[in-house]
């Protein structure tokens, strides 16, 4: 064995489609062909003053990298053509294992065992597969995780749900929410919104009584016609200078109003009032 017929024996394989002969040992001679050229190499590196610059020793140092590059490549297409033949031969299709080594027989054997033995657990599974679902209950009863989400929708239609507290995050959120209608406004739209969900005692959860101050938008909310007519001529605006950064409101009005520190704007007395209380504003007649 040398490098010359290892590079034969790649050249050809590389050539056909089939596995070339070769004797039962052919991989036991290219380890110890290896392992000649490295002892070799190591006598030489021991007999020299610098074996790193010695040429011989470079020599067989490259020899020995392209020899094991050479079988690993061969090796591994040699490789794919047995696991090919494998999957042939546990089909029950007649194949031609002549030529090869003693490793790739054993490889060839036991792949076809495994083959065979997964496709028997493979089809004993769809077997058993076919009578569980012939026996399955046909009550319609589910337990999956379908019917969970059905009951916990049930459970919370039933239960309800109990308002969320509000608690203002800062001043200018406070600002912000008194501006768009104030206190009272958002007092009674958590009313009216919590007023048809049940209680969780089960009952209907007590309201307060309706404030007799009537709310600025009430009728526009309720009246298709009077939202198509506008804002009410009577109603009460009031020109003041933006303090500090408030953003964007919505008037009574049904105007948005997007609101700068030092902004000169016109409100709705509603919108405006509770910008001055909290100093985001100054009026300015």
């Amino acid at each position: 064995m040398d490098l010359d017929e290892l590079r034969g024996v790649q050249s050809t394989e590389r050539g056909r489609d089939s596995l070339q002969h070769l004797r039962d040992s052919f991989y036991e001679d290219v380890a110890a062909y290896i392992a000649g050229r490295k002892r070799r190499r190591d006598e030489r590196a021991a007999s020299v003053d610098n074996p790193f610059s010695d040429e011989r020793v470079r020599k067989l140092s490259d020899e020995i990298e392209t020899a094991e590059e050479v079988a690993e490549s061969l090796y591994e297409r040699r490789v794919g053509k047995v696991v090919k033949l494998a999957s042939f031969a546990a089909a029950d299709a007649p194949v031609e294992t002549e030529g090869m080594t003693a490793e790739e027989a054993d490889l060839f054997d036991d792949l076809v065992e495994r083959i065979e033995a997964n496709k028997g657990n493979v089809l004993e599974v769809l077997g058993g597969g076919a009578d569980v679902e012939l026996d399955a209950p046909a009550d319609g009863s589910d337990d999956g995780p379908g019917s969970r989400t059905a009951d916990e929708r049930d459970a919370t239609a039933g239960g309800g749900a109990e308002p969320e507290a509000s608690t203002p995050d800062s001043d200018a959120g406070d600002v912000l929410a008194d501006a768009m209608g104030g206190a009272e406004d958002r007092a009674e739209t958590t009313g009216a919104a919590d007023e048809g969900a049940p209680h969780p005692s089960g009952g209907p959860e007590p309201t307060e009584a309706p404030s007799d101050e009537p709310d600025p938008s009430a009728a526009t909310r309720g009246d298709p016609a009077a939202a198509d007519a506008g804002p009410e001529p009577a109603e009460d605006r009031t020109t003041v200078r933006i303090t500090r950064d408030v953003g964007e409101i919505l008037g009574v009005d049904d105007r948005e109003y997007d609101l700068e520190s030092e902004d000169v704007v016109t409100l709705p007395a509603a919108n405006a009032d509770p910008l001055v209380d909290r100093d985001a504003a100054e009026p300015l007649e």
